[in-house]
């Protein structure tokens, strides 16, 4: 078994936005990472939060993901940075990722070259989070491509389990040309409110579709997971006794357990 294989590659993906993918890319990884695995964050959205979600500046550097995608003369390994946290590092993005989807129309193996540049990373890092873009494009079927599982975050509301649906074709599609071992292994409720009846109902029609995915640890709608991206911080690090902290914490240790 070589040694890449025992890496668990997220893939973090919802095509709707708002539903708190980057949130938890950057909380469920920076609890990991404190608890002693190595973690690397990938930002594959051109927005970059989760970039500077982690405190990092991606105009300081001279590569970003963009040049990983696109540059076979930088390798991921070249555009890693450490965030100051333990454990934890990024590969930055920037806004110049937009005008990979269409620049990587003309490259060869397009819908693979993430998954080559984490296969680079040998034993390196005992996990790696990909935080997508809110759109099931070319970025994302890379992300896919690369991904040993998919991790959907989802907001309890009316259309929620309706793009759930879509994503799980996309899914089928790409375990059918690119990625034969591709699954939704988790599903994350978000913005979990218990006082609502949708997010009941909702909460329960998820359990009903994806009774082995759903996780039991529920994201509340708190003030302070909103407000700890702007200070550059992970939640955990940010206020680590609010209850986004502990249901992170929480829902890294569903993880760790498999």
């Amino acid at each position: 078994m070589s040694e890449v294989s025992t890496t668990k590659v997220f893939a973090v993906a919802n095509q709707k936005g708002g539903v708190g993918k980057t949130t938890t890319t950057i909380s469920l990884g920076a609890a990991l990472a404190a608890m002693g695995q190595r973690v690397l964050l990938i930002d594959l959205d051109p927005q970059g939060n989760a970039t500077t979600g982690v405190g990092v500046d991606p105009h300081r550097f001279e590569h970003s993901m963009y040049d990983v995608l696109l540059n076979d003369e930088v390798s991921l390994m070249d555009v890693v940075e450490p965030t100051g946290y333990p454990n934890l590092f990024v590969a930055p993005a920037d806004l110049n990722l937009a005008a990979v989807e269409q620049e990587l129309t003309a490259v060869i193996s397009r819908e693979l070259r993430l998954k080559k540049a984490i296969g680079s990373l040998g034993g390196d890092f005992d996990y790696v989070f990909i935080d997508c873009p809110p759109s099931l494009g070319l970025i994302t079927i890379n992300a896919f491509a690369a991904a040993t599982d998919i991790l959907v975050p989802m907001q309890c509301e009316f259309y929620a389990l309706e793009g759930l649906t879509q994503l799980q074709k996309i899914v089928t599609l790409v375990q059918k040309n690119l990625n034969p071992n591709l699954k939704i292994s988790k599903v994350v409720l978000t913005m979990y409110d218990p006082r609502t009846t949708l997010t009941m109902e909702v909460a329960k029609e998820v359990e009903r579709v994806f009774p082995n995915e759903i996780c039991k640890t529920r994201i509340p709608r708190t003030v302070r997971l909103a407000e700890a991206p702007s200070f550059g911080q992970p939640i955990t690090v940010f206020d680590p006794n609010s209850k986004g902290a502990t249901a992170y914490v929480e829902l890294a240790k569903e993880i760790l357990n498999g």
